[in-house]
């Protein structure tokens, strides 16, 4: 028989009161729990009694409100709590809300509601007040924001005209709108949008395309798309036409910084900052970013060709000058400005409720950090408070000498910066009673020869005069019974009195022959992580009283309900409770306790919990000597948790490893004993971070902190390119291209590529110094080489310390170049009034091999550049062009092209179309039935002047629900056809002429019934010439 786990946890939390000793038993434990419901019911009811001020449960928060949003209402929310509930009202701007005065005010609890709310009306800042009769207090400010786009002006936007290869700037004049917008382009059509690249550049600040270098590619029309972030609306500006001028090209010349981010940038904590930096040159600018004394952070990312600098959650230490440097071979220029990093006002240390008696000293402080610092203002319901007369105030410290009645009331103190404000809230009550008692009388229980407290505390405002009597013997007593003896028994009385009144407490004490005793078991016990234990805790008292219990850890207590996934609290007896700890961590080692008490005694008894695990972490590990492969490391030993080390793993990171990777060590391996290594094989010029990790019998343990970043020293290269190959480019050119050697095998500043090469069969080696280390292609020109000349090449590679290892050598041939012969044998036929059938052959074998054709056509007397122009797939040497016109004569040409470039093209052939199929369909379908045929008959097609003379018809016959058709060529105005099976039959009759296939008749609708034909007429005969139903249909 044991007591429910729930009677224990009600016990858990009421350890201070003396149980009934029915609870002990199993048979009476619902009548004991019967009791707590009570109980808990009286202490709620308690609670819900309790007057007290408003405290803010939802402040209003910052609205951004679309303007077009079908929801026509704008809803600030404000909740609070209080006893009695509170009221509310609202300020805008600072000045009271007048709901009576505008018909869109309402307000639904402390909710203030706006409808058919508009920008210039309710645009500001919006506070929430609540009050009741212990006091007043006001929320934060909240701001109401519309959001809208408007559109574009419909104005016609002039045409840009410049060179090639001058800068252009392209203005998006971005309509009104709130709040901020992203911006696009768009390219001739939606939804082809402008790639940002290190030529192109889109500015989230400005909304101009910026391009640095203008190309003939460039030329078309330019839209700017705006997309507003809360709504999601979009609009589309007018086109601007980008054109070329005629008068030549736009020669070399140096970068101009064309947008930059400003002089000074604000920013808040936490936020993201993109710093925007383009400019415009030719050639085309390279950007690079620093950070004047200091380093960039490494958490920044560079975006859109390095024209973006993106800081995420940027905190104060990022803060200082950055600059964008822009170069080309022309020369270089740069810009600077200063970031600067703000933050809101954050609570230190605020202000609680406080209960006071009248004539004491009330000291508050709050606290709060922020930049720029905060200042302190403070309210009293709702009101300035300043200092004077017994009021002191000293930025965010408020003292009020000897409190009053008048004093009560809610109290806020405000911090603010020119960012924000935050807001601290608490109740000050004064009290004022006479002395009352709430328990009379008190029982007190002493244990023989042991100390007794006799307490004598009343509710009473102010503070009373306590005196104590025995009888009718007034007594001094120091609250406490010393060395109690059976001559302490009996009745005293506590008197406590102010002036308001006074009030008396008996106190009946009793004398007990033995002390409490405690005892928990085992005392000691060591285990391993992952097992479990149980302590037993057991108590010898004096069975006439009570007794609680209460677990302790590390002096603290054990909440069961917080860690019951480890801990679990059992009740064995009415005096033994069980401690299990289950699934054991390193955590749990510590001391824990048992604390007995009854209303005589309490008595605390502890055991020691030992845990045996991985080790813990290692102690700081400091890099004691680098050098280009190796790392001298030291470190402290961490803890063994009663387990010995039994080796030690060293680990590395660099910006180019997955994460924390085991390096080689000397020695190999590191014992438990050591406490330095060498880490070996590691990359020169690279930046490391190390760590150390300790294993024992148990396992491996968490890792050490990492330690500081060193770079191993320079060294020569020792890794040459890879994939050297090649080819392409144009006459006379030699294209070498190679993949790039990663950084982390540079090995020191200076890097770059010696690209070597000769023709295939001769001696001596040519050598060209690529000095970028991005670089991964090398063009060499020479007039006097033929085209596909083979060339033996490898390319090495280098640095400040001195020359590395060369690829492999690999043949690569010189460029073919662009086809230098046109196509042979061109014709070209007609093949109906809006197709043209071109042949050609591919010209003779040798340099510049097309990879495909270009036919280019055009009607007679217009301008051949007028003309439209059509390419091959592959290699194939026929094309049809369609979608020509009837009747025309068209001039072809055929050129030949490849990666290089285009070849030359072959004189014009001619072709005239054909005239146009006729456009009338033929017309009075008839047909009569003949066993299981149908015979049919139409009036015949004559085709005008403008149209091919009629060669024929073309008859289709068609089940419905089946996909098979049946077509029937014929040269007269009739046809026999055969109708095999029952169903549903459509017949459509079409002319055919040289110029194609003519109109399409009416449709003709058979029913047939097991190949025999169904009247669709009932009041014709079988045998009768029938008119059959004409339904008009598309064309087939």
């Amino acid at each position: 028989c044991r007591t429910p786990r729930s009677l224990l946890l009600l016990r858990s939390y009421t350890s201070s009161i003396s149980l009934p000793s029915c609870c002990d038993n199993c048979n009476h434990s619902c009548l004991c729990l019967l009791f707590f419901f009570f109980f808990f019911f009286f202490l709620s009811s308690l609670a819900e009694s309790e007057e007290f001020g408003p405290v803010f449960i939802q402040e209003p928060d910052d609205v951004i409100f679309p303007l077009d949003s079908d929801e026509k209402k704008v809803v600030m929310h404000c909740e609070a709590r209080g006893n009695p509930p509170p009221t509310y009202s609202w300020y805008v701007n600072r000045t009271e809300v007048d709901a009576e005065a505008d018909y869109r005010y309402g307000f639904i609890d402390g909710n203030f509601i706006i409808t058919n709310a508009s920008e210039i009306t309710d645009y500001g800042r919006y506070q929430c007040k609540a009050e009741n009769s212990f006091g007043t207090v006001l929320s934060r400010d909240a701001l109401l924001q519309f959001a809208y786009l408007r559109t574009f002006s419909g104005k016609t936007r002039g045409g840009v005209s410049v060179r090639e290869g001058q800068g252009v700037v392209l203005m998006c004049a971005p309509p009104p709108h709130s709040p901020e917008i992203i911006y696009s382009w768009v390219f001739n059509e939606f939804p082809s949008f402008v790639a940002e690249d290190s030529r192109r550049f889109i500015s989230q600040e400005t909304g101009n395309l910026y391009i640095s270098k203008v190309q003939p590619s460039d030329v078309g029309s330019y839209i700017c798309l705006v997309k507003n972030t809360a709504t999601n609306a979009r609009v589309l500006s007018p086109p601007t036409p980008l054109t070329l001028k005629t008068d030549g090209v736009m020669g070399e010349y140096e970068p101009k910084i064309e947008v930059h981010f400003p002089t000074s940038v604000l920013a808040a904590k936490g936020v993201t900052v993109r710093l925007e930096c383009f400019a415009l040159g030719n050639p085309v600018p390279t950007i690079t970013w620093r950070k004047i004394n200091g380093n960039i952070p490494k958490k920044a990312r560079l975006r859109k060709s390095q024209a973006v600098l993106e800081i995420p959650n940027i905190q104060l230490e990022d803060s200082g000058t950055y600059e964008c440097k822009a170069e080309n071979p022309r020369g270089g220029t740069a810009f600077k400005g200063h970031l600067q990093v703000y933050t809101l006002p954050q609570w230190v240390r605020m202000i609680n409720d406080t209960q006071m008696d009248s004539g004491e000293k009330l000291q508050w402080e709050c606290k709060a950090t922020g930049r720029p610092r905060p200042t302190y203002r403070w309210l009293r319901n709702g009101l300035p408070l300043t200092s004077q007369g017994r009021v002191e105030i000293l930025n965010g410290e408020v003292t009020i000498h000897k409190v009053q009645q008048a004093d009560s009331g809610m109290y806020q103190c405000v911090a603010e910066n020119k960012y924000g404000a935050i807001y601290s809230n608490a109740e000050l009550k004064i009290l004022a009673s006479a002395p009352v008692f709430v328990h009379n009388p008190v029982r007190v229980i002493a244990t023989l020869g042991k100390d007794v407290s006799l307490e004598c505390k009343p509710r009473a405002s102010p503070k009373p005069r306590i005196t104590w009597k025995r009888g009718d013997r007034r007594i001094q007593l120091s609250r406490r019974i010393v060395n109690s003896s059976r001559a302490d028994e009996g009745n005293y009385v506590c008197r406590a009195e102010n002036q308001l009144g006074s009030a008396e407490m008996t106190a009946v004490s009793f004398v007990l022959p033995d002390a409490m005793r405690v005892e928990l078991s085992p005392s000691r016990v060591e285990v391993t992580v992952g097992e479990s234990v149980v302590l037993s805790c057991k108590a010898t008292h004096d069975t006439s009283l009570d007794v609680a219990f209460q677990w302790f850890f590390n002096q603290r207590p054990i909440n069961f309900q917080q860690d019951g996934v480890h801990f679990e609290y059992i009740q064995t007896q009415s005096s033994t409770v069980d401690l299990m700890i289950r699934s054991i961590l390193l955590k749990h080692a510590g001391k824990y306790g048992c604390r007995a008490q009854t209303s005589a005694d309490t008595v605390l008894a502890e055991a020691e919990l030992l845990v045996r695990g991985p080790p813990g972490p290692p102690g700081v590990v400091i890099v004691e000597e680098i050098s280009d492969t190796t790392a001298t490391l030291s470190w402290s030993r961490g803890l063994d948790n009663h387990s010995p080390i039994s080796t030690y793993n060293l680990q590395a990171r660099s910006p180019f490893s997955l994460g924390w990777q085991t390096v080689k060590t000397d020695p190999d391996p590191v014992t438990g004993d050591m406490e330095s290594a060498m880490a070996v094989e590691l990359n020169p010029w690279v930046e490391y971070e190390f760590r150390v990790v300790a294993s024992n019998a148990i396992g491996t343990g968490d890792p050490s902190a990492p330690s500081r970043g060193v770079r191993t020293k320079e060294a020569v290269p020792s890794v040459a390119p890879a994939n050297v190959s090649g080819g392409n480019g144009r006459r006379h050119e030699l294209v070498i291209s190679w993949e790039p050697v990663s950084e982390e095998f540079q090995n020191g500043e200076g890097f770059g590529y010696i690209v070597a090469f000769r023709a295939n069969g001769t001696r001596g080696w040519k050598e060209k110094m690529v000095t970028s280390a991005d670089s991964t292609t090398y063009k060499y020109r020479d007039e006097t080489f033929p085209p596909l000349t083979p060339f033996e090449v490898k390319v090495g590679v280098y640095n400040n310390k001195g020359d590395g290892p060369f690829s492999r050598v690999v043949i690569i041939h010189s460029a073919e170049g662009e086809p230098r012969e046109a196509p042979t044998d061109v014709k070209a036929q007609s093949i109906s009034s809006s197709e043209i059938r071109v042949t050609w052959k591919p010209p003779n074998p040798g340099p510049g091999r097309p990879r495909g054709y270009e036919v280019s056509y055009w009607k007679d007397m217009e301008q051949e550049e007028s003309g439209q122009k059509q390419r091959t797939v592959r290699n194939e040497t026929s094309m049809v062009l369609t979608g020509l016109e009837g009747n025309s004569l068209y001039l072809i040409t055929v050129k030949g092209f490849n990666s290089i470039g285009q070849g030359p093209a072959t004189a014009a052939v001619t072709a005239k179309t054909r005239k146009a199929p006729p456009a009338h369909p033929p017309s009075n379908l008839m047909w009569i039935q003949e066993g299981n045929n149908v015979s049919l008959s139409w009036d015949p097609v004559k085709a005008k002047d403008n149209e091919s003379d009629v060669i024929g018809y073309m008859v289709l016959l068609k089940q419905e629900g089946r996909g098979h058709n049946q077509v029937t060529r014929t040269i007269n105005p009739s046809t026999m056809l055969s109708l095999p099976e029952g169903g549903t039959y459509i017949i459509e009759v079409r002319a055919l002429s040289e110029g194609g296939e003519g109109a399409v008749s009416s449709q003709v609708r058979l029913v047939t019934s097991s190949g025999k034909l169904v009247s669709l007429l009932p009041s014709l005969t079988w045998t009768a010439l029938l008119l059959v139903l004409l339904v008009p249909s598309a064309s087939w």
